[in-house]
């Protein structure tokens, strides 16, 4: 069942390695938001962006200056990661029109402005392109686009990568390309990220705020949510705000998902759930990923690795209290936030689960939480 010593194949709801590697590649160009026409063939074929990520080398802390990576091979199959959905995620800072994000004030509730679409479009195409790469390059990395493919992962020795788009904005506000990115193999959509997009609102990064911030969706948000559950894609809420949250809920037919998000109840940000949203996602037989990002975690909003284990284990139980155990599961955000050092990365998923186990869950209620509960919801809505 795997390398990881705590007995657990485990699916994880967010990461952000696709954005992180394809900036790196990126190398700093200047005016050139994505990789150039003539260059995109050695990108994609090239062999340095598949080695760093499978053979987990130094050149995975140099694709981000200053930091290391959370995820690699070597590392997933050491924390026994069976699969997580890999996020193609544009930040503003791919788009050379947007303003500096220094000068956005996060703090007071600024959000950036929404990212050009034809650039989001080609950065989307490009870090989905990876996915099929390293799948090709690797025996035991694979896309997963189906339950038999997620199966495979479960009870094999292999990391499965779900194709996710973070925020929508690569996505034609007409769906045009919609298709394409299916047959791409697109098989989950977020909505929005915390910044406005043609089918959404995103909440801002407020401490001390409900997620209560602006309007919900918008009539092409709401075809995207019907397009979504006619194509068997899973519809993301994380970072929506509570009216979209809302709308679909009322929109769609396929469980709910938040894919990484904390307990308001406990870190009372607008990126956070609220116990109402808790149990409106386990009315719809949903799911929540449990982030580790310590500013969602920590009850002040600080952006402190040092945060204990406990107050992550406390976000559990609030959860479970409140939506249940069959509605709650992990969303990392590894490699996109300030994760608890009690964790530090992927191969720290076996000690997590050491932790759950203590604080008195059951072998049953820990394989839920690892891996069952989101295998009933892609089930429902892959091939319900």
């Amino acid at each position: 069942m795997g390398e990881d010593t705590a007995g657990y194949r485990i699916v994880d709801g967010h990461n952000d390695v696709l954005l992180r590697v394809y900036e790196g590649l990126l190398d700093g160009s200047v005016g050139s938001p994505t990789i150039p026409d003539d260059d995109v063939k050695s990108f994609l074929e090239g062999d340095d962006d598949v080695k760093s990520f499978l053979e987990g080398d130094d050149g995975v802390g140099s694709f981000l200056e200053g930091r290391d990576g959370h995820v690699d091979l070597p590392r997933a199959f050491d924390g026994g990661l069976a699969a997580g959905f890999f996020a193609a995620f544009v930040s503003n800072d791919l788009d050379p029109e947007s303003p500096d994000l220094s000068a956005i004030d996060f703090d007071a509730g600024e959000v950036p402005p929404p990212v050009d679409p034809l650039v989001a479009a080609r950065a989307t195409h490009d870090q989905l392109a990876l996915l099929s790469r390293w799948a090709d390059a690797h025996d035991r990395f694979r896309t997963v686009e189906s339950i038999a493919d997620l199966d495979a992962c479960l009870v094999g020795d292999c990391l499965g990568a779900i194709p996710h788009v973070e925020g929508a904005g690569g996505i034609a506000p007409d769906l045009s390309n919609l298709e394409a990115l299916v047959d791409a193999g697109l098989r989950s959509v977020g909505l929005t990220w915390s910044r406005p997009n043609a089918f959404a609102h995103g909440v801002p990064f407020l401490h001390g705020s409900t997620p209560d911030h602006g309007p919900g969706l918008t009539d092409a948000g709401r075809s995207l949510v019907r397009a979504c559950n006619d194509r068997g894609l899973v519809v993301d809420c994380a970072h929506l705000n509570a009216a979209g949250v809302r709308d679909v809920l009322a929109e769609t037919e396929d469980p709910p998902v938040v894919s990484h998000t904390g307990v308001h109840e406990i870190c009372p940000s607008s990126r956070n759930l609220t116990d109402e949203q808790l149990r409106a996602i386990a009315d719809g037989d949903g799911i929540v990923g449990l982030t580790f990002a310590t500013r969602f975690l920590h009850p002040d909003g600080d952006d402190d690795r040092e945060l204990p284990l406990s107050v992550l284990l406390d976000h559990l139980d609030h959860a479970v209290d409140v939506a249940g155990v069959e509605h709650v599961a992990l969303g990392s955000d590894f490699d996109g936030a300030t994760v608890l050092s009690a964790v530090d990365d992927v191969a720290g998923l076996p000690g997590l689960f050491d932790a759950i186990e203590d604080r008195g869950y059951s072998r049953r209620e820990c394989e839920l939480l690892a891996y069952g509960n989101w295998r009933r919801v892609l089930a429902a809505t892959w091939d319900g």
